[in-house]
C-alpha cells in the first residue's frame, strides 16, 4: 500500500493538482490537512471519479482534514480521545485537526497540529496540549497497525529548518515542542521519514514569502509516525519536492510511505 500525507492548503484551490498527482503517483491513501472547507464544499466529484472514497472533517474556512482512499474507508472518527479545544474567549472548540479511518487494514490519522503562533500566545499552550494528548491516545493504539501522519508544525532537529531564527517558526523549534514531538517514540512509534531520508536540510514546507522556495529556505514539519506493527512493513519513504514547483502549488509537499503487505 502506498500512503501519503499532504497539507494541501485549500483543497478547492488545488483539487486538479492533487487528483492529478494521486493518479500519477499510484497513491492508495492520501491524508490531507488544511483543506479549508466544510464537507459539503469539498470537491468530492473529482476524487470519486478517480476511484477514491472520502472522509472529510471541516468546520469552517480554517483548518480541516480529509482522507482519500481507493482501498476502503471505514470506522471514521473526527477527533481522538481527550482532544483539546481552543478559544481565546468563551468555551473551547474542538477544531477540525484530526481525522481517523481504517484504510486497507491500516488505522490512518490525518493530523494538523496547531501552529502555536507565538510563545506568549495561548495557541502555543494549546499546541503542546494537543501533542501531549495525541501521544497519550496513540499509546493505546500502538499494538495495531497505526499511522499518525500530517503537518506536525514542529522542526524536530536544528537541521530541519533553514534558520532557527526564522520569526515565523518560533513555536516550531522550542525544547518543549521538540520534546512533545519525540515523545511519540516512547509511545511505541517510529517516524519513518527519518529512517529512509536521514539527509539534513531536507524540507517539506517553504513559505510563500521572501522567495523561500527558490532560496532553499524551508522546514521539515510533515511526518509519518508508525506503530511497530506498521513500521515493520515500511519499505520506502519519499518527499516529493517537485510538487512545490509551478503555478498553484501548496506551500507543503507530499510525504509518501510504501508499505509491504501484512
Amino acid at each position: 500500500m502506498r500512503l501519503a500525507t499532504w497539507n494541501v492548503n485549500s483543497i478547492r484551490a488545488r483539487v486538479d493538482r492533487v487528483v492529478d498527482w494521486l493518479e500519477r503517483s499510484g497513491t492508495d491513501v492520501l491524508a490531507m490537512q488544511e483543506i479549508k472547507c466544510k464537507p459539503e464544499q469539498f470537491p468530492r466529484e473529482a476524487f470519486e471519479a478517480a476511484g477514491y472514497e472520502l472522509a472529510i472533517h471541516g468546520l469552517n474556512q480554517w483548518n480541516g482534514v480529509a482522507i482519500a482512499s481507493r482501498v476502503g474507508l471505514t470506522d471514521v472518527e473526527t477527533s481522538f480521545p481527550e482532544q483539546p479545544g481552543f478559544a481565546k474567549t468563551g468555551d473551547p472548540v474542538v477544531e477540525a485537526r484530526a481525522l481517523g479511518a481504517t484504510a486497507g487494514g491500516v488505522r490512518v490519522w490525518s493530523l494538523y497540529v496547531p501552529n502555536g503562533r507565538g510563545l506568549a500566545d495561548p495557541h502555543y499552550a494549546y499546541k503542546l496540549d494537543f501533542l501531549a494528548r495525541l501521544r497519550d491516545a496513540a499509546a493505546t493504539w500502538a499494538d495495531q497497525p497505526t499511522a499518525l501522519v500530517g503537518d506536525f508544525n514542529v522542526a524536530p532537529l536544528p537541521t530541519d529548518i533553514w534558520s532557527e531564527e526564522d520569526s515565523e517558526a518560533v513555536t516550531h523549534v522550542t525544547p518543549e515542542a521538540r520534546a512533545a514531538f519525540h515523545a511519540f517514540e516512547s509511545a511505541g512509534y517510529e517516524e519513518l521519514s527519518r529512517r529512509f531520508i536521514p539527509e539534513e536540510r531536507t524540507y517539506t514546507f517553504w513559505d510563500y514569502k521572501a522567495l523561500r522556495f527558490p532560496k532553499g529556505e524551508g522546514m521539515r514539519i510533515d511526518f509519518a509516525y508508525a506503530s511497530a506493527p506498521l513500521a515493520a512493513r515500511a519499505t520506502a519513504v519519499s518527499i516529493v519536492r517537485d510538487e512545490r514547483k509551478g503555478k498553484g502549488a501548496s506551500d507543503h509537499v507530499p510525504v509518501v510511505v510504501d508499505l509491504a503487505d501484512a
